[in-house]
């Protein structure tokens, strides 16, 4: 820029120096070419010198060239023979150790296909994962391995299926086999009980040793006669005790339970099982609309409980994590809660007192059989004792009808005995003392009739079939007592007492049965004490303890005979009335007749007969029976004068009157 912005000649200058740089530069190198020329020109004569050299040499290079080719065609040939050779024992050795890496797959995959042919699940899912994470990556390569790869999650669900399967015909085999299982462990439990309870019952249940040594004799002989029957028992039963385990075939759940862990389905699993578990319980929970019909009905529902929580208890002990003790425990929560609904609605039908006992003795081996494995019971031994009010219910009504019978069977009048052998049974029934008539000589006649000593022993009967149903419910001697003294109470101050005032207020029952239902519930009444000491016998309370509660027999007895000297009262009065009825008098008659009238003489014989009968009965009644006639005759005989269908009356036939009130004084 400055060559062309600087002086106007600027230009012409810089060409000018430019030229002379030029001239310099030639003159340099031609000064060099001068210097150089002689070694060139040599140069080239070496050159034409060395070409026919060269050329010699070309011959013979080809030459040598052409033999050496000729000589080494063979050497070649061999070469590449040796060459493919390497190549070949390189493949092969390439291929041994392809085929060293897929020998194992191909025997575990092998090993799979055997492993699933004989049902080896579990260890088939583990070769699989073997294949999978161990030998499949190491030959992923080849298409074998992925159609292996492809066939693996075929054979798990395959596998899953199959185990479900089985699972499924387990659960089914459970369903039908839970009744004999709980059968049998409700066995074992009664069998380990047997023993203790026969001894408990040898121990404490006295039946009036001192009194009734008899009856005693047979009840011990029976106590003996139940003590050696459990020994047999128990030996015929340690020689085979089954489990549930002998019983079920429990591989299924085990390896359905293992094959769904591995696959990492476990708690799907296990939701499954509970799922159907419950739908099981409630197919077990839901009982025959006959079922309270027949033992056998109550025997099978519990049966199927019971085998039902045995494989449940079974499950959890030897699973982990199947089933849990919360799980369990909710189960039988619900379980119970139906148990006890289904029980009061059944067992409210039951009319039959044996049936009800037999329903409590289920109860309680049931109950103690899942208390021995470990489930709570309380609620059950609670639900016993609104089923024994029940029961105390069902054997009133019983005994109401026993009581009856023997009302309506009864002659009333006193119980002859001819010899001491006829005496002797009759107070063996009843504890009857009278020093005045021991020494009478036979025959003579006890004062109560037939069913003094009947009812006596139904009561004692009624105290026997109360204590059975106290039996085995886990309750102290006390509370045994107090039981039985409040359901005797209840038979003697209901039933009892409801069927006298029936039998009472009969028609037929006439004024002689009347004085004997009296002087039998005077007899009834001072036996009262007899029972209680009876009752302690039993239960080995003695009555001076501060909680015994003492039998209302004496106000039973009390209103009994109330109401029958009420009704004495009546019938007298009653008859009175009906001699009253045929009176005929003429009240326009001129004189008497000079003698009382027909009617009252026969009205007076009939009272003088009737208070014969009374001398049995206590004097204040006799009194008042006399007393209450002569009132009741003499307002009627006052009632006849003042009639007011009674126009006139003539002074003979007033004689008349005054003759029979006079006879009547």
């Amino acid at each position: 820029r400055s060559v062309y912005d600087d002086q106007p000649n600027a230009h012409q200058k810089f060409m000018e120096k430019l030229d002379a740089c030029i001239r310099n530069h030639d003159r340099e190198i031609e000064k060099m070419c001068n210097f150089h020329h002689q070694g060139f020109v040599d140069a080239i004569t070496e050159l034409l010198k060395v070409r026919a050299d060269a050329e010699k040499l070309k011959v013979q290079v080809t030459d040598t060239n052409r033999r050496l080719q000729d000589a080494g065609k063979e050497v070649i040939a061999q070469t590449e023979e040796i060459i493919r050779c390497r190549v070949q024992q390189r493949n092969i050795t390439t291929v041994v150790e392809k085929l060293q890496l897929c020998l194992p797959v191909l025997e575990m995959y092998s090993k799979l296909k055997e492993q699933m042919s004989v049902k080896r699940y579990y260890s088939a899912l583990k070769t699989m994962e073997q294949l999978e994470n161990l030998y499949l990556p190491r030959v992923s390569q080849y298409r074998f391995c992925q159609i292996m790869i492809e066939n693996l999650p075929k054979l798990r669900e395959e596998i899953k299926e199959i185990s479900m399967s089985d699972l499924k015909d387990f659960l089914e085999s459970i369903r039908k086999h839970s009744d004999r299982i709980g059968e049998t462990a409700m066995k074992q439990a009664q069998q380990q009980k047997t023993f203790s309870t026969a001894l408990q019952k040898q121990n404490n249940v006295n039946y009036g040793r001192n009194m009734h040594l008899g009856r005693n004799r047979i009840l011990e002989s029976k106590n003996e006669m139940t003590l050696k029957r459990t020994f047999e028992d128990e030996d015929e039963h340690e020689e085979e005790v089954l489990t549930a385990q002998d019983l079920v075939d429990f591989s299924p759940v085990y390896r359905c339970l293992h094959i769904y862990s591995v696959l990492g389905d476990g708690e799907i699993f296990e939701n499954y099982y509970r799922k159907q578990r419950r739908k099981q319980a409630r197919l077990v929970l839901q009982p025959q609309s006959s079922m309270h019909e027949t033992v056998e009905g109550y025997r099978r529902y519990f049966s199927q409980i019971v085998g039902f929580f045995v494989v449940e208890d079974h499950i959890l002990h030897v699973t982990q994590g199947l089933v849990t003790r919360t799980y369990t425990d909710e189960l039988w929560n619900m379980a119970l809660s139906k148990i006890i609904a289904v029980l009061r609605t059944h067992s409210s039908y039951c009319s039959d007192p044996d049936l009800v006992l037999e329903l409590k003795n289920l109860i309680v081996v049931f109950a103690d059989t899942l208390q021995g494995y470990g489930f709570p019971v309380n609620r059950l031994f609670d639900l016993l004792f609104e089923i024994r009010d029940q029961y105390n219910e069902t054997l009133l009504k019983k005994w109401s009808g026993l009581f009856r019978d023997i009302f309506e069977a009864d002659n009333y009048s006193p119980i002859p005995v001819a010899n001491e052998e006829e005496y002797r049974i009759v107070i063996s029934k009843f504890p009857f003392q009278d020093p005045e008539l021991d020494k009478q000589s036979f025959p003579k006649k006890l004062p109560m009739s037939q069913s003094v000593p009947q009812i006596y022993m139904q009561v004692k009967e009624f105290i026997y079939a109360s204590l059975k149903f106290s039996e085995s419910l886990h309750r102290s001697s006390t509370e045994i007592d107090d039981m039985l003294r409040k359901s005797t109470n209840l038979l003697l101050t209901r039933t009892l007492s409801s069927c006298l005032q029936n039998l009472i207020k009969k028609p037929h029952i006439g004024l002689t049965e009347l004085v004997q239902i009296i002087i039998n519930t005077t007899h009834l009444e001072q036996a009262c004490k007899y029972l209680e000491d009876f009752i302690s016998n039993i239960t080995n309370i003695s009555q001076l303890t501060v909680h015994t509660a003492r039998l209302y027999g004496l106000s039973t007895f009390k209103d009994a005979r109330h109401a029958a000297e009420g009704e004495i009262y009546t019938k007298l009065n009653q008859k009175i009335d009906e001699f009253i009825q045929i009176a005929d008098y003429d009240w326009t008659m001129s004189e008497s007749d000079g003698r009382a009238s027909g009617y009252l003489m026969d009205l007076i014989n009939f009272l003088r007969s009737t208070f014969q009968v009374f001398t049995h009965l206590p004097g204040k009644v006799a009194q008042t029976a006399c007393m209450s006639a002569c009132q009741h005759l003499s307002m009627s005989l006052m009632q006849m004068l003042l009639d007011s269908e009674l126009k006139q009356i003539s002074m003979g036939a007033i004689q008349q009157f005054n003759l029979d009130v006079i006879q009547c004084e």
